[in-house]
């Protein structure tokens, strides 16, 4: 048995990311691969000497730590390695809170002020940052690429997407120094992994990595089997009781409200198409949602007005927790994906595994996750987008059709498959 230790960089979010997603599927599949599995927290309180304190620091989600600009000029200049301890975990604490965030463990670690120290490191200097856990992995993987290193093990970074350089418009990073990033870890990685084919090469392509530094293992999704296991009745239930609007008679979209999702167009599609079933947007405003919200906050507030179909049909929830948001996922007519770039596209995935037809966009990443199981439309095109919302509405025999193809073709993603992949890429550095 090796010891594997997975980042929690993304994994103490409230509301959760699909990098989060992503670290919590894959320490799972280490623990199903027999490995010792730890996971390194960061931007935490200072660990306290005692270690009820300790556990206690660790899940109080309302403790800030101090900033102090010397001390943070003193970790910013100083070579030295950050040292990270291991959380106790006594029970004294009661964590059935963050059950459905905490990923598979065998331990979990804590480094204080880690990641901050890092990036500001990196910022200054262009260096990346080592940490010393007590017990030392065999294997290190970054789930995001990050100016961090354990020495001493083999250190994997995984890179997404390369969306700050294709869709620079889209995101709020700073371009010059995501760059630098990148291409430090292509000179300095022990390997770089990805999701995707398209992902695979744009790193190639963008970031001039050799190929065979490179691996693209996909990634899979693996929902509740408890969730799976609810009735159609108990969904109808919770649907209705949520939004307000009947089973199977409503078009989703779910993620965060940003520029690379297309939220605008999706909405303006939806109005231009004249269908009467309603629209319901799952996500929390993230960066420039500004302009991809002006018909949203226009439309999807207020009563019909007669002769006006469209007014009270679009329905907005911020967020949704994760038993929620499957049955919202089971109980849509279809899904609406058509993201102008993708690395991969988890829920794209996620609805054919519960049997929901999709649409979706026919660029980046998206056809080789939906194969032929979706209907694909050219993102920037909203009238393609209005024509394939037409049709999915209208026609029962195309969504029955979708929806059989979309549960073959999420099989090609099972676990099963990402495991293997994942212990053929492990095997070369274990």
């Amino acid at each position: 048995m090796k010891h594997v230790l997975i980042d929690g960089y993304n994994l103490g979010l409230e509301k959760g990311t699909g990098v989060a997603t992503y670290a919590r599927n894959l320490s799972r599949e280490v623990g199903a691969l027999g490995h010792r599995t730890s996971v390194l927290y960061g931007d935490r309180l200072p660990s306290p000497r005692q270690p009820l304190l300790r556990e206690i620091a660790f899940f109080d989600a309302e403790a800030q730590p101090r900033r102090n600009r010397l001390r943070d000029a003193v970790g910013i200049l100083s070579p030295a390695a950050s040292r990270a301890e291991a959380i106790p975990l006594s029970g004294q604490v009661v964590t059935r809170q963050f059950a459905a965030r905490l990923p598979h463990h065998d331990t979990l670690y804590s480094a204080p002020d880690f990641y901050r120290r890092a990036h500001g490191r990196f910022q200054a200097w262009e260096k990346s940052t080592a940490v010393q856990v007590p017990s030392r992995p065999d294997l290190a993987h970054w789930t995001y690429p990050l100016p961090v290193r354990v020495p001493g093990a083999a250190n994997l970074y995984t890179l997404h997407d390369l969306v700050p350089l294709r869709l620079p418009y889209t995101t709020l990073d700073n371009k010059r120094r995501y760059l630098a990033l990148i291409r430090m870890l292509a000179r300095t990685a022990d390997h770089l992994v990805t999701v995707s084919e398209c992902s695979r090469r744009d790193i190639i392509e963008l970031a001039g990595v050799a190929p065979d530094r490179v691996t693209n293992t996909y990634q899979s999704v693996d929902i509740p089997q408890r969730l799976l296991d609810l009735s159609e009745d108990q969904v109808a239930r919770e649907v209705e009781g949520a939004l307000g609007a009947p089973y199977k008679d409503y078009f989703l979209f779910w993620g965060s409200i940003e520029p690379k999702k297309n939220v605008g167009r999706i909405v303006e599609a939806y109005l231009a198409s004249g269908v009467t079933t309603p629209l319901v947007v799952v996500g929390a405003r993230a960066w420039r949602a500004e302009a991809e919200l002006r018909l949203l906050d226009a439309f999807g507030a207020g009563k019909p007005i007669r002769g006006d179909v469209r007014r009270g049909r679009i329905i907005q929830l911020p967020y949704a927790p994760f038993g929620l948001l499957v049955s919202l996922i089971r109980g849509a007519k279809a899904a609406l994906f058509p993201s102008l770039y993708e690395g991969f596209g988890l829920p794209v995935l996620e609805a054919m595994l519960l049997g929901t037809p999709v649409l979706c966009s026919n660029t980046s990443s998206l056809p080789e996750v939906a194969g032929e199981a979706a209907l694909s439309v050219d993102p920037y095109d909203t009238a393609a987008i209005a024509a394939g919302l037409r049709a999915l509405d209208a026609d029962a025999g195309l969504r029955a059709d979708l929806s059989t193809r979309g549960l073959a073709q999420a099989a090609t993603f099972s676990p099963e498959r990402y495991r293997a992949r994942l212990d053929a890429l492990y095997r070369r550095f274990l």
